[in-house]
């Protein structure tokens, strides 16, 4: 049965970004969740919210600097907590740990098996959360640095195939579409959480405007910054460091989030 066959199916948007590529410490992917069907809502309520503050410009944590801008992007905050059915996942890798040899000598590779395992990794979570349900996800990307011209054809190919093998299932990616993120505030969104992520992790926040932001996020985790990754059943905000457990430990701690607005309890089937 095809996606648009199905009536009892479940359709999700997915966009997602990139940080941190060009040889910093850390490099991420970030990525928005949220039912297809949303899509609407989500445009109204960002249209409503650069109407109440005059704000036209990209959505972009690269140009939350100035103090002009803080009570926009602090209520962008508020609002994506504030809705239950907007969703964040990152994935942030120390390039250092990085065993090259597991990716054929190539750094370009690995980013994009990270970028892959990130989505595929929340897909899989997703189809468990509803087993009754058909699940097929659309995807859009802000074009991926990588040599290879065809990276975003390939990724789509790969995801895939890895999803089929986990759940017998083809095609639950339906479509990837590369984007400007210029032309979709989804990605925009999706850059300005990961870029607040990243900030942190690299101790890189440009500019007082930017650390109150990171704090505002990390208020609404109730943790006392962004220096922290979540457990992998972090719903809501999810923060992946990925590392090399030969290494040894870390030294970013897994802390637990206490969202300063809950989301309701996953009801899970059970068995008769």
């Amino acid at each position: 049965m095809s996606e648009s066959d199905n009536p009892g199916k479940l359709i999700w948007h997915v966009a997602c970004d990139e940080s941190g590529i060009d040889g910093q410490r850390f490099y991420g992917f970030g990525s928005l969740w949220m039912k297809y069907q949303r899509r609407g809502d989500f445009s109204k309520i960002i249209r409503d919210l650069r109407q109440k503050h005059g704000f036209f410009q990209e959505i972009k944590w690269k140009k939350a600097n100035s103090k002009h801008f803080y009570p926009f992007y602090s209520e962008l905050i508020d609002l994506f907590f504030n809705h239950q059915w907007l969703a964040f996942h990152c994935i942030v890798v120390e390039k250092s740990i990085v065993n090259k040899s597991f990716h054929n000598g190539d750094y370009d590779l690995a980013m994009r098996k990270h970028f892959t395992k990130l989505v595929t990794t929340k897909i899989s979570g997703i189809i468990c959360a509803h087993p009754d349900r058909d699940c097929y996800f659309r995807v859009e990307v802000d074009p991926i640095a990588s040599r290879y011209k065809k990276a975003d054809e390939a990724f789509h190919v790969i995801a895939n195939n890895t999803l089929a093998r986990q759940h017998g299932v083809k095609n639950l990616i339906t479509r990837v579409v590369t984007k400007d993120s210029k032309e979709s505030e989804n990605i925009q969104i999706s850059d300005f959480f990961l870029g607040a992520v990243m900030s942190a992790f690299q101790g890189k926040a440009s500019s007082d405007t930017k650390l109150l932001l990171t704090n505002r996020i990390a208020e609404h985790l109730g943790w006392d910054s962004l220096n922290y990754d979540t457990w992998p059943s972090e719903r809501k905000f999810n923060i992946w460091l990925f590392y090399d457990r030969s290494r040894g430990l870390r030294d970013i701690q897994t802390k637990s989030v206490i969202l300063k607005t809950p989301l309701p309890t996953r009801r899970l089937k059970t068995s008769a």
